[in-house]
């Protein structure tokens, strides 16, 4: 078995305790320094804690390089403030697919959809929370819920690879059903 980021911890959530609560000698200040009113979750969860599947693009959270979920919610973090992730559940793209690659992460090798790949560790965390929440998206579904911006262009391959990975959870769901 390969070893663990001892930073990832148990399938990456990151539990309350990890963002420690402000300290009484300067109660803005989180204890790695970050400034909870100004300090954004993506430059902590990349440079405090090594979790640099979160990829820093717009700054502006339009394009969704960033998303992680939050308390399973996809959120874009460039501009989520740290002081708001404090005593949340936050699950990085490090956590997706740790053991075995996921459904989304399968249909995306089938369909070849990374083309420079930068974008693609936010896409694939909307996939999943689409997915986890309308298990067979119409393609208005995936329109109006998968706004991140792919800059190669790559959109046919990621309708075609969230179809897919519908398909793949559904196939999966039944088999688990057989077996109970």
């Amino acid at each position: 078995m390969q070893s663990r980021n001892p930073m990832l911890l148990d399938a990456t959530i990151l539990p309350s305790d990890t963002f420690p609560a402000a300290d009484a000698e300067s109660p803005s200040r989180h204890a790695w320094g970050a400034d909870s009113e100004y300090g954004r979750l993506t430059d902590v969860l990349r440079n405090n804690l090594g979790l640099t599947g979160t990829k820093y693009g717009c700054g502006v959270s339009s394009c969704g390089a960033c998303t992680v979920h939050i308390d399973g919610v996809p959120t874009r973090t460039c501009l989520f403030p740290l002081s708001a992730a404090e005593g949340k559940e936050i699950k990085t793209i490090e956590a997706i697919g740790e053991n075995e690659l996921s459904a989304v992460q399968k249909a995306w090798v089938e369909h070849q959809v990374p083309q420079c790949g930068y974008c693609q560790s936010g896409m694939i965390m909307a996939v999943e929370a689409l997915l986890n929440e309308i298990p067979e998206p119409s393609d208005d579904d995936i329109n109006q819920r998968i706004t991140n911006i792919c800059r190669c262009g790559t959109y046919q391959r990621i309708r075609e690879a969230i179809k897919t990975a519908a398909q793949y959870r559904a196939e999966s769901l039944s088999s688990d059903s057989v077996k109970s």
